[in-house]
C-alpha cells in the first residue's frame, strides 16, 4: 500500500520529480563512475608488471627506477656496466633476467633494447605473458617488435621499415636513417607501457650507435663474429626472476651493497604501492567532487519535497480524514524519496554501463585504459546504499514538517 500510494503521488507530480531524478541520476553516475574508474585504474596500475622479483638499476630512488624502467618515464641517473650485469645474473639464485637499454625513440615512442627473454619472461596482470597479435620476436639485428598502440596509431604493419631516432623527443634531428629496422611482430594490447614501446635487440641498439667502417655490410652477411663486436658495454636496467621467493631480500641486499658499482634493487610491487600512495590526493579530490555533486542533488530533492508539501495540503488533509496517523504520512514522504533515489541509481548505473561499453575502445586507444563495463561490485553496492541512506536523511526534513502538521491538526 505504501509503495503504490507513493508511486501514484510521484506520478501526479511527474514534472518536478523528473527534474529531481535527472539531477540525482547525474550525481550517481559521477559517484559510481569516479569510483569504478579509480578502482580499475588502481588494479591496472598494480598489474603493470608481475612475476618479476627485482628491478635493478644504477643508484637512485626506488620510484625513479620504477618510473624509467617500467613506465618509461624520466631518465636514469647512470647506466650499468655489462660486466656487472653478467656477474649478478650468474648467481645460482637467479632463474632468468631481462636486460633493458633505453635512450632511443620513434616519433615520441620509447625504444627498448632487450633480448628474446623479454617476450618469454616479462608478464603483467595476473602473470600474463606477452602475446603476439601478428608476427614473432626479433631474430635479426635490424628487426623490431611494436607495441599495439604504436602499430595502431602510426598505422604500421608487418614488413614495413622504420627509422629510429636518438633521444626521446617526438621530433628528432638525429635519425639513424642509415640503419632502418624491419617490423617483424606486433604485440597484443596489454593496457601497460608495453603498448607504447618498440622492442629491438641489444645488438640492434649497439649497431645503430657503432660507426665502425664496413660493419653494416658484415651485419648483412650474418657474420657470427660481428655479434661479438656488438656485445653491449652498458645497459640501463635489468629485471630478475629468482629460483626462490625466499631469496629475494638476500639478493636485494647483495645488489644494493655491490662493490663494483653503486646499484639499486627494488621490489616492483612495493614501489608500485608507494607510487600509488603519492596519487592519493588526486583520488581523494575526485571523491570529494563526486560527494559535492551528490550533496547538491540531495538539496534539490529536499527543496522539491518541501515545495510539494504545500501543494499536497489537500491530499494530506484527505488522508487524515480517512484516519491516516501522522507516522503514516512521515513514512509516505520517506518512501517517496527512497523511490526517487532508487530510480536514480538504476538510471545512473545503466547510463554508466552503456557509456563504458561504448567508450571502451576510445579509452583503450587514446589513454591505454582498459575499463571493465561490469560496475557491480562491493564498493558500488556500498555507494548505492549510501545514496539511499543520505536520501532518507535529507527527506526527513519535509517528512517531519508533514508529521508535525498532522499532529497539530
Amino acid at each position: 500500500m505504501f509503495f503504490k500510494l507513493a508511486l501514484k503521488s510521484l506520478l501526479n507530480r511527474k514534472g518536478s520529480v523528473l527534474l529531481t531524478v535527472i539531477a540525482m541520476s547525474v550525481s550517481v553516475y559521477a559517484l559510481l563512475g569516479v569510483d569504478h574508474i579509480r578502482s580499475q585504474t588502481r588494479d591496472s596500475f598494480h598489474s603493470t608488471v608481475s612475476g618479476i622479483d627485482l628491478v635493478v638499476g644504477a643508484r637512485t630512488g626506488s620510484l625513479n627506477l620504477l618510473l624509467y624502467s617500467v613506465f618509461r618515464i624520466g631518465n636514469p641517473t647512470n647506466n650499468i656496466d655489462w660486466g656487472t650485469y653478467t656477474s649478478i645474473v650468474s648467481d645460482s639464485k637467479v632463474a632468468w633476467s631481462i636486460p633493458i637499454s633505453l635512450g632511443d625513440s620513434h616519433q615520441g615512442y620509447r625504444v627498448v633494447g632487450t633480448t628474446k627473454d623479454y617476450f618469454k619472461h616479462f608478464s603483467y596482470g595476473n602473470k600474463q605473458n606477452l602475446q603476439f597479435d601478428e608476427g614473432s620476436p626479433f631474430e635479426d639485428i635490424f628487426d623490431v617488435v611494436l607495441g599495439s598502440e604504436v602499430a595502431k596509431k602510426l598505422n604500421y604493419s608487418i614488413g614495413q621499415r622504420i627509422v629510429l631516432a636518438h633521444g626521446l623527443g617526438k621530433t628528432s634531428f638525429s635519425l639513424h636513417d642509415d640503419n632502418p629496422f624491419r617490423i617483424v611482430g606486433i604485440l597484443r594490447p596489454t593496457g601497460t607501457p608495453v603498448d607504447q614501446s618498440l622492442q629491438v635487440s641489444l645488438h640492434g641498439i649497439e649497431a645503430i650507435h657503432n660507426n665502425a667502417p664496413g660493419l653494416i655490410g658484415e651485419l648483412s652477411s650474418g657474420n657470427q663474429s660481428t655479434h661479438q663486436l656488438l656485445q653491449p658495454k652498458k645497459i640501463t636496467a635489468f629485471m630478475l626472476g629468482l629460483n626462490s621467493r625466499l631469496a629475494t631480500f638476500g639478493v636485494q641486499r647483495d645488489i644494493n651493497n655491490f662493490s663494483r658499482e653503486p646499484l639499486t634493487a627494488i621490489l616492483p610491487g612495493v614501489a608500485l604501492s608507494e607510487l600509488w600512495q603519492m596519487m592519493k590526493i588526486l583520488e581523494n579530490t575526485l571523491r570529494l567532487i563526486s560527494g559535492l555533486i551528490l550533496i547538491a542533488a540531495l538539496l534539490g530533492l529536499t527543496a522539491m519535497m518541501l515545495a510539494s508539501v504545500r501543494e499536497r495540503e489537500r491530499e494530506i488533509y484527505l488522508l487524515r480524514v480517512i484516519g491516516a496517523p501522522p507516522i503514516f504520512l512521515f513514512l509516505l514522504i520517506e518512501i517517496e524519496a527512497v523511490l526517487v533515489s532508487f530510480i536514480s541509481i538504476l538510471i545512473g548505473g545503466a547510463g554508466l554501463t552503456i557509456t563504458l561499453i561504448v567508450s571502451n575502445d576510445f579509452l583503450s586507444y587514446n589513454y591505454g585504459l582498459h575499463v571493465d563495463a561490469q560496475i557491480l561490485s562491493a564498493d558500488s553496492i556500498r555507494y548505492a546504499l549510501l545514496v539511499i541512506g543520505a536520501t532518507a536523511f535529507a527527506a526527513a526534513i519535509p517528512a517531519l514538517a508533514v508529521y508535525r502538521s498532522a499532529r497539530v491538526k
